[in-house]
């Protein structure tokens, strides 16, 4: 094509990434509809984020590829969305795909029709065929053959999806005390004894789990669910998914024993991780969550800060297309930088020659080391050596940033600064989260109503239940850090602003947004990645409860909790922070 498509006048540093293909991409937005009307066309509709690599593979095997994009170009409008940007239409789209396949992740590719009813969903495509997974040349023939010679199938289909969608948001049952050991006896039936986390690979590491066995220790004495979560939490910070050399964790690990990282750093993982480091100092007072928790927070603030004092989304996993380039050593470059107090560090640091990781798609190791512990170090200055590694990595070509400011997740890292402040007795953590919490206040928020994206001066997008909730539960961290009152009301204002845009005056629970722009009007209440706005919401409203008096508020939650109990009930586990919000509430009752 040589010119660039219609995503070169964004703001999103991930659709900015697409800019030059010769797909002719759109935003969501509703030219983009307009023209999938008009021209009779359906749509491909394409969702990840900056810091994902198999988007980027995807994007430089086939997007980039002008064979493959003027068959896109001649069968679809094809739409690009940040998922971080729009995660309203990544959840419905999400669940559109895990209805069809049984799976999800990134990228996303769905194909919809011009009223964002869904046809075909899938994630990774290959260009061409291969390992029976068919290749996006063929799929994008078979799919213009279905649009125009079996379109009411299609459609047919499509409003089944959405239907049986629907449905699912609709479950009765009840939540009562067992509720939460039964949670706890599932998540104790999933812990890997021999390479503490839950599940096999790839292993998350899932902090509102571990901050739901903490409390549950707190409230039942159960020793089992404290070794479970100090247990994990151990090792995590001695594995490969914990930078050693620069600090904050790494999205996930690859491999069942947290050794081999996908090497992104997201800004939601920083903050939940500090949360459940800084409890379990609390419960513990062990020495290395306290470090760990200052050893994050610093990453956090040289690494993912703004001069104005928000933080960045993300920093990717791949330089120039290599994942782990920026953070691997190979032995010679440590025998070099450390020379002759090089032994014990590649001992401790299990350094090979030959080198220990592998590549995540082929499985082939690359001569190149992630450096992990197999049991707490405990060799003479080892912080000096890291800290000579740690100069010497500053020289590579660092990965990108995404410097696009999220309100919900700066407020889940205000939430976190401020109890860790409070924790660790640490004046100067509470000054970042203030710091933080004033740049969010002034910059996102436009009298009761708050936006969810900040970037290159600019505050955009209309704010989701998600940037309330958190915002909201930041506040409320600060208040009782602090015990300002002024953050008290503000979370008090802030909320019933939250009750205003979102609440469902039918069922109870709130939406995830305030129009009906999509198919589905979700209203999340599952755990995923970081908890859900619901779950978050009824923490919110729990404490307000508490602190205020106000009826409002606790008859709130309690339709809330009537709302989604029965999901809950049905599989626990996976609600553990909505747990949290309810554990709160029966302590509120039994001091009454």
């Amino acid at each position: 094509m040589g010119e660039k498509n219609h995503l070169a006048g964004e703001k999103s540093r991930y659709l900015r990434q697409h800019a030059d293909n010769p797909v002719d991409w759109y935003p969501w937005n509703e030219e983009a509809f307009k023209k999938a009307r008009s021209e009779d066309k359906p749509i491909f509709l394409s969702i990840g984020y900056s810091s994902c690599h198999w988007c980027h593979v995807m994007a430089h095997e086939s997007f980039e590829d002008e064979e493959v994009a003027e068959l896109m170009n001649q069968t679809f409008v094809s739409i690009k969305v940040d998922k971080e940007e729009r995660p309203d239409v990544d959840m419905v789209y999400m669940d559109v795909a895990r209805a069809m396949t049984g799976s999800g992740g990134w990228p996303l590719n769905v194909v919809i029709t011009p009223d964002k009813k869904p046809f075909y969903a899938a994630t990774y495509i290959p260009k061409e065929r291969r390992y029976g997974r068919i290749g996006l040349k063929e799929l994008i023939k078979e799919l213009k053959d279905r649009w125009e010679n079996q379109r009411e199938i299609i459609l047919s289909r499509s409003e089944k999806i959405i239907s049986s969608l629907e449905g699912r948001e609709k479950k009765s049952g009840t939540m009562d005390s067992s509720t939460s050991y039964r949670a706890y006896t599932h998540l104790k039936t999933t812990f890997d004894e021999r390479y503490p986390g839950f599940g096999t690979a790839p292993k998350f590491p899932s902090p509102h789990n571990l901050l739901f066995l903490l409390r549950f220790y707190g409230s039942t004495g159960e020793r089992k669910a404290l070794e479970m979560a100090t247990r994990t939490l151990d090792a995590m910070r001695n594995g490969g998914i914990y930078d050693h050399i620069g600090y904050g964790f790494h999205r996930y690990s690859t491999d069942r024993r947290w050794k081999l990282p996908h090497f992104e750093k997201m800004l939601y993982d920083q903050a939940m991780l500090i949360l459940a480091y800084s409890d379990a100092f609390k419960i513990t007072r062990k020495e290395r969550y306290r470090k760990t928790v200052k050893d994050t927070i610093q990453y956090v603030l040289r690494d993912l800060q703004s001069k104005e004092g928000g933080f960045f989304s993300s920093e990717d996993a791949d330089v120039d297309g290599e994942e782990g380039k920026y953070y691997t050593w190979s032995e010679d470059e440590i025998d070099k930088i450390l020379g002759g107090r090089s032994k014990g560090f590649k001992k401790a640091f299990n350094v090979k020659s030959r080198g220990n990781y592998r590549e995540e798609s082929t499985g082939k190791k690359t001569g190149k080391n992630v450096l992990y512990l197999s049991k707490d170090v405990d060799i003479e200055g080892v912080e000096e050596m890291k800290e000579r590694l740690y100069q010497e990595r500053k020289k590579r070509k660092p990965p990108g940033k995404d410097k696009k400011i999220l309100t919900d997740w700066n407020g889940l890292m205000i939430a976190a600064l401020a109890r860790a402040s409070k924790v660790l007795d640490d004046k100067r953590i509470f000054k970042a989260a203030k710091k933080n919490l004033e740049f969010v206040l002034s910059r996102s928020k436009d009298g009761s109503d708050l936006y969810h994206r900040y970037i290159q001066g600019e505050a955009g997008i209309q704010g989701m239940l998600d940037d309330y909730a958190y915002l909201v539960w930041a506040l409320l961290e600060m208040d009782r850090a602090s015990e300002k009152r002024s953050y008290l009301d503000e979370a008090e204002d802030l909320s019933r602003s939250m009750i205003d845009k979102f609440w469902d005056d039918e069922n109870g629970g709130f939406y995830f947004t305030s129009s009906d722009e999509l198919p589905l009007r979700k209203k999340p209440v599952r755990d995923g990645a970081y908890p859900s706005g619901n779950s978050i919401a009824s923490l919110d409203l729990v404490y307000l409860s508490d602190m205020t008096g106000e009826k409002t508020f606790k008859e709130k939650y309690e339709r809330s909790m009537d709302s989604f109990a029965g999901k809950v009930d049905a599989s626990p586990s996976q609600y553990t922070m909505f747990l949290a919000s309810f554990e709160s509430f029966m302590d509120q009752h039994h001091r009454m």
